[in-house]
């Protein structure tokens, strides 16, 4: 694995948790971080033992620029680095996590086609578990994405899609955990309505869904008959099962999952 300095721009909830988790597997290695509230960067930086800058000194020192900043933002700070990257002479890669702005995007708002890595992280990289679907474009090189993965391996799952398809893995994967939340939290609040406590219904309702994800990721079988296996026979769980079916529950989580979808083409 080589060992390039990693650089980010911006330090928000999602590049914070990119850097702990590439810090992690590259402790010794030089990491700069820039945001524009610097106090935030100076916070991660003292906690992960690297340097921080502005948003040209990354642009200029980095050979992985991690672009950790707002859709909205990304053409204002693009426009700001554009002209140190286009004079540098040395091998570097851009790495974004914005949603909705494709790759090509990147070369017309730079005027130049550079190497960029475009990533859909989720929130659960935060502790080692997320899922970073990736796609990457034509100049980037077969060893610089094993590098990639190698760094970003304590995020989670990195998985390499076909940029067409990462829309669509970011409305299950990135906008997953909200739909897992509200189902989990309608389970405990269904429990509290059955007698128990808040905090028990909500304790048992999350191992129930870290339990049962964890057995559907060991199991070689299907998601349906992992779900048949729980349902006995003019059993209770049967009977709920028929309640969600007439509510319309799995057309209700496809219609979320099309709706993020959606909105994801349209930023």
């Amino acid at each position: 694995m080589s060992e390039y300095k990693i650089g980010f721009i911006g330090t928000g909830n999602m590049g914070s948790a990119i850097a702990r988790a590439i810090r992690k597997v590259l402790p010794g290695h030089e990491m700069i971080l820039a945001n524009r509230t610097q106090a935030k960067a100076a916070m991660l930086a003292d906690e992960l033992s690297c340097r921080t800058a502005d948003n040209k000194t990354v642009a200029k020192d980095a050979q992985y620029i991690f672009l950790g900043v707002k859709p909205q933002m990304m053409a204002e700070m693009l426009g700001e680095i554009k002209s140190i990257l286009a004079e540098r002479k040395d091998r570097f890669i851009l790495v974004t996590m914005a949603a909705g702005i494709k790759i090509e995007s990147y070369s017309e708002m730079l005027g130049a086609d550079f190497p960029i890595i475009r990533i859909m992280p989720n929130t659960p990289v935060s502790i080692g578990e997320g899922v970073v679907p990736f796609a990457v474009s034509d100049g980037v090189f077969m060893d610089e994405i094993t590098d990639f993965c190698n760094y970003m391996r304590n995020a989670g799952k990195v998985d390499r899609v076909e940029e067409k398809l990462i829309d669509a893995a970011c409305a299950v994967s990135g906008c997953g955990p909200a739909f897992v939340y509200m189902f989990a939290d309608a389970l405990a609040v269904a429990g509290v309505e059955c007698g128990l406590t808040r905090a028990k219904a909500e304790e048992y309702a999350l191992q129930t869904v870290i339990g049962s994800v964890n057995l559907a990721l060991q199991s070689d079988k299907h998601i349906e008959q992992l779900k048949d296996e729980v349902c006995s026979p003019a059993g209770a769980t049967v009977a709920g099962v028929h309640s969600l079916e007439n509510a319309g529950f799995k057309g209700v989580v496809m219609d979320a999952v099309k709706a993020a979808f959606e909105k994801t083409k349209g930023l």
